[in-house]
């Protein structure tokens, strides 16, 4: 599998994925992979393969496959699918957790979460022992943050607090996980993946946009052992819960990705402005105790942002590993989205 987007040997290859998600609100789930019919059509493997995909992000959920214990976990779903991939020559890049929060008995909070979700991924690795690309956590940050701090996914938090206890825990599980299935596949590799974007403000909000710049590093700066008390965020974490014994932690097990999957939309650029007025009711709030609107930075500005390829630059020059953009999408007709 290419890794590199500028090594002459190795060109560059088209991956996919697909929306998998097992959303859970309070107590109601809705499965992504149902709705949008991929659970029932194994054919879709032929198409993805005749794209010319060479690899894709594929889901082994924890949710699907053993809510109930790996005792009684039912594998003849990935079975097929993951025969049918291998039969074409698609490389999957295992899924386990993709915006969830595990079966019904945990949650992202809970103190058990890491370890039961590395019993899962080493139950995987035994099953599957040639699979070598695993995203254990999709988007750590980004979950925790829709989780944790903005109460739209369960455990339903609001508060910086949850938010950390959230992003610790899968990060922790992800550490575990991949020393489970390294244990079965030394030769396992993790493609850890999360939203890439940035934040501008008004200069008014300057100090609210500097520090999401700084937060959205956290999921990878963690696994790559980089927070300790020099780090920009250490007394902000410790504010909100986390004990300098959590965190240094990663210190002394790190888990650097082999690749660090970059996932970027339209959306993940946005703009922090002081003049909620200004704005529709459904973009205003509070940013620091400043009443302020949070938008997307396409629709306000009148010149575009630089796009992309400085946030590529950015993530190289802060951890110097390979990079492959694993998300991008764009909610809009068929000739945007191909352009």
């Amino acid at each position: 599998m290419n890794k590199s987007t500028n090594s002459p040997a190795h060109p560059l290859e088209l991956w996919g994925g697909l929306e998998c998600t097992v959303n859970r609100v309070q107590d109601t789930y809705f499965s992504q992979l149902d709705r949008n019919g991929h659970s029932g059509r194994a054919c879709d493997i032929e198409r993805f393969a005749a794209l010319g995909i060479r690899a894709i992000r594929y889901p082994i959920l924890w949710e699907r496959t053993a809510p109930d214990g790996i005792d009684g976990a039912d594998w003849r779903w990935p079975d097929e699918r993951l025969a049918a991939l291998r039969e074409a020559g698609v490389t999957p890049i295992a899924g386990l957790i993709h915006h969830g929060s595990g079966p019904r008995h945990t949650s992202l909070v809970d103190p058990g979460f890491a370890q039961e979700l590395a019993d899962y991924a080493g139950a995987v690795a035994a099953r599957y022992p040639w699979l070598e690309f695993y995203t254990p956590v999709n988007e750590i940050c980004t979950t925790a943050r829709f989780a944790g701090l903005y109460g739209v996914w369960y455990p339903h938090g609001r508060d910086d607090r949850t938010f950390i206890q959230a992003l610790l825990n899968q990060c922790r599980a992800t550490v575990l996980s991949m020393r489970a299935i390294r244990a079965v596949n030394p030769n396992a590799k993790l493609v850890q993946t999360d939203d890439l974007g940035k934040t501008y403000s008004t200069p008014e909000l300057a100090h609210v946009a500097e520090f999401y710049n700084e937060r959205r590093w956290l999921g990878w700066d963690l696994l790559c052992g980089m927070v300790g008390p020099e780090h920009a965020l250490w007394n902000y974490l410790q504010k909100s819960g986390a004990t300098a014994e959590d965190l240094l932690w990663f210190r002394d097990n790190p888990c650097p990705p082999d690749v660090i999957g970059v996932n970027y939309y339209v959306t993940s650029e946005r703009w922090l402005d002081h003049r909620p007025e200004r704005f529709p009711e459904n973009h205003r709030g509070m940013a620091d105790g400043i009443p302020c609107a949070d938008i997307e930075a396409s629709r306000v500005l009148a010149t575009p942002t630089p796009g992309i390829a400085p946030l590529l630059s950015e993530i190289w020059e802060r951890y110097r590993l390979p990079l492959a953009i694993t998300e991008a999408h764009i909610d809009a007709n068929r000739e945007d989205q191909m352009r």
